[in-house]
């Protein structure tokens, strides 16, 4: 097979949850020890960092891995979903996993896999943890795919636990309270393990401290300590002063990465203190080089200066919530936006806290999940919100770059999906 075969191969024999949904989903870690144990337990051959939370979790798995990337650690980086490219989700020192390798592995082990019956997520984690284990990396970080408790990554026991935060988003698989999505989250949590908790509200910290006191785990929450001291806004990211690292500029330019922030530095104190070998000047290296050492994409990304044009992969109410207050700063003459989203999100509570004053171009993405784009018109016109209906994320913009003047704003977004069916445009034009 090909690499574009093989790919296709995996869509079609185990459909990936961000094309069908739900319909995708495996409760239980069964299948995932059943390969790992066929494919010789990779994951015990190197480090691991777990990282969970509703929002933040890519922003957080990319910046540690570009600081450990210049503290000259060899690392794997897991992450979900892709935007462009299959292999975005398997990196090493930020290189994608080569062709070959998907192409070799599928073809060697789907005598195996094939009556097994794994979700995409299973046999990609299980493709990831072989690949990081032949390319002997130091360190991998691994990101949660949905949950925690369940997630086929649970297999690891890393050296760290990273919960960012809690809010609603699965709710059909993890629980309709904060308290329930939180025990689900801190399924991570391993006896002895320190983990680090980015924010908390009073129900969640009380499960997070349950778990904890149970695995005999310490726990940091990272709120209380106040890594970040200040932080100010600069036109390519933020400058942060910080009680342990001097003063540090991160690239990431959204609201949410300030949080982020606080989060990744409690969590590399903990990394130093029991014994990885990071730098302060590692540390500053890290975050102001994350997009050109991890190949992260989509967060507060601006792809356009004239008229500005930004796009982010938040998508649900907590990272939403932190993309319309930072609209609201920007200085434009007209706010423009390219709005799509996919059918099983809590549309009405996001559609409620967009702005009224904006030209909305609606839109949606090229998956099944995607809530068409009249649909998304008739809906956000209950909220106050006005702009025409267009196929395809690419004719969305067209439109409202053919309506704007050179100082208006426009902003795409709503989901991952839209982000990657835009940079995948942009990609093809290169």
């Amino acid at each position: 097979m090909t690499y574009d075969e093989t790919v296709n191969y995996l869509y079609n024999c185990a459909p990936p949850f961000q094309q069908v949904g739900g319909a995708a989903y495996k409760e239980g870690l069964a299948n995932s020890i059943a390969l790992d144990n066929h494919l010789g337990n990779p994951h015990r051959k190197f480090r691991t960092i777990h990282v969970a939370g509703t929002n933040g979790k890519g922003s957080c798995s990319h910046t540690l891995a570009s600081v450990m990337q210049a503290a000259g650690y060899k690392v794997g980086l897991y992450t979900s979903p892709h935007l462009i490219d299959f292999r975005e989700r398997i990196r090493v020192n930020g290189k994608p996993a080569e062709k070959e390798f998907v192409v070799r592995f599928v073809e060697k082990e789907k005598g195996f896999f094939e009556p097994l019956n794994p979700s995409f997520f299973e046999l990609t984690t299980a493709m990831a943890f072989t690949y990081f284990a032949e390319r002997q990396v130091d360190v991998a970080i691994v990101e949660v795919g949905l949950g925690g408790r369940l997630d086929c990554t649970n297999i690891i026991t890393p050296d760290l636990c990273i919960i960012t935060n809690i809010s609603p988003d699965h709710v059909q698989f993890l629980g309709d309270t904060l308290a329930q999505i939180a025990g689900e989250k801190a399924g991570i949590i391993k006896p002895g393990v320190p983990v680090v908790i980015g924010e908390t509200t009073p129900e969640t910290k009380e499960v997070f401290l349950a778990k904890a006191a149970e695995e005999e785990s310490p726990v940091i929450f990272a709120e209380n300590e106040r890594v970040v001291m200040d932080a100010v806004a600069e036109k390519d990211g933020y400058t942060y002063e910080t009680t342990y690292f001097g003063t540090l500029h991160g690239e990431l330019g959204g609201d949410y990465q300030q949080k982020n922030t606080n989060t990744i530095l409690a969590a590399l104190l903990q990394l130093i203190g029991i014994g990885y070998n990071i730098s302060e000047e590692d540390i500053k290296k890290g975050f102001a080089s994350v997009c050109s050492a991890t190949g992260l994409m989509g967060r507060w990304q601006k792809i356009a200066d004239t008229p500005v044009t930004v796009c982010d992969a938040g998508h649900n109410i907590g990272g939403i919530s932190y993309i319309v207050n930072q609209l609201k700063r920007q200085e434009y003459a007209t706010l423009r936006i390219v709005w799509g989203m996919v059918a099983d999100k809590d549309i009405d509570a996001v559609l409620a806290m967009m702005p009224k004053d904006a030209r909305y171009y609606f839109t949606q993405a090229s998956i099944k999940r995607a809530l068409p784009a009249c649909d998304m018109q008739t809906k956000a016109s209950q909220f106050g919100l006005q702009g025409g209906a267009y196929a395809s994320v690419g004719d969305a913009l067209s439109a409202a770059r053919a309506e704007a003047s050179a100082d208006d704003f426009i902003f795409v977004g709503g989901s991952c999906f839209i982000v990657a069916d835009l940079l995948s445009a942009i990609a093809q034009e290169q």
